[in-house]
């Protein structure tokens, strides 16, 4: 049994006079352990779909499985970064952030901050365990929403476009980061970005969505070994081919 199935994924939107589809009949399955991104061109879900799945949106048909279950509204299954950085709470610490999801779960505060900061360890932040949000770089507040999602250990780490608003050195250096924090948790990741590079970089698996209302275009796999090398030719021709598979939605 796949960890998580979309089955025929639809959602049309209520506006004054008309309905707007935002997603047809997406359709996928994915392994536990198992790191798959979603492209595709500006408009088409990505965003949407991300937040059928973390339950925060309801389909108008079709259903999300996970673990053979379904999905109806969001759960602590489900860890979720964004990319804004002001989804930090701006009154707690780094560690009072992380350790948020424990102190709603009732877990007692000993032990929910030597979790909280053992996965600060893991972002490599147990320095800064006693900054607050604003005496902290934009990448090094999204480490903290990573290891806030982490710390209650959720089966499904949800991410929407987590880098986007960084700049491009941070942005490689997160990637990076975030691959090795995958290998040390083999968590279940769903990772949506317009970043084809970045896609090749982290995914085993590829979703190529169509333009608005989105839906699945084709999958890819990326067969090649980690740590990626981002110059090398198969790297390349990797990322020539999903940019020529987005190409040829955008003259569709």
């Amino acid at each position: 049994m796949a960890h998580i199935e979309a089955r025929d994924i639809t959602l049309v939107y209520d506006t004054p006079g008309r309905t707007v589809p935002g997603l047809r009949g997406v359709s996928f399955a994915m392994e536990a352990s198992e790191f798959l991104c979603v492209v595709g061109p500006s408009g088409c879900g990505k965003s949407t779909l991300l937040n059928i799945i973390a339950g925060f949106l309801t389909p108008t048909s079709g259903e999300i499985r996970i673990g053979g279950a379904p999905v109806n509204g969001s759960g602590m299954d489900r860890g979720v970064v964004f990319q804004d950085f002001a989804q930090l709470f701006p009154w707690r610490t780094a560690l009072g952030n992380v350790a948020f999801g424990l102190e709603m779960k009732g877990v007692p505060k000993a032990e929910r901050e030597a979790i909280a900061l053992e996965q600060l360890r893991l972002v490599k932040l147990e320095n800064f365990a006693k900054s607050y949000p604003h005496h902290l770089s934009g990448g090094m507040q999204q480490r903290v929403a990573i290891a806030r999602a982490l710390a209650y250990n959720p089966a499904v780490l949800l991410m929407d476009e987590p880098f986007a608003a960084l700049d491009a050195l941070t942005r490689d250096d997160m990637q990076q980061l975030l691959a090795d924090v995958w290998r040390t948790t083999r968590k279940t990741v769903i990772y949506v970005t317009h970043n084809v590079a970045e896609a090749v970089y982290l995914a085993d698996r590829v979703v190529v969505m169509t333009p608005h209302p989105g839906t699945v275009k084709t999958e890819l796999a990326i067969k090649l070994p980690r740590p990626r090398d981002p110059l090398s030719v198969e790297f390349l021709g990797y990322q020539k081919e999903l940019l020529h598979l987005l190409g040829q939605e955008k003259h569709a």
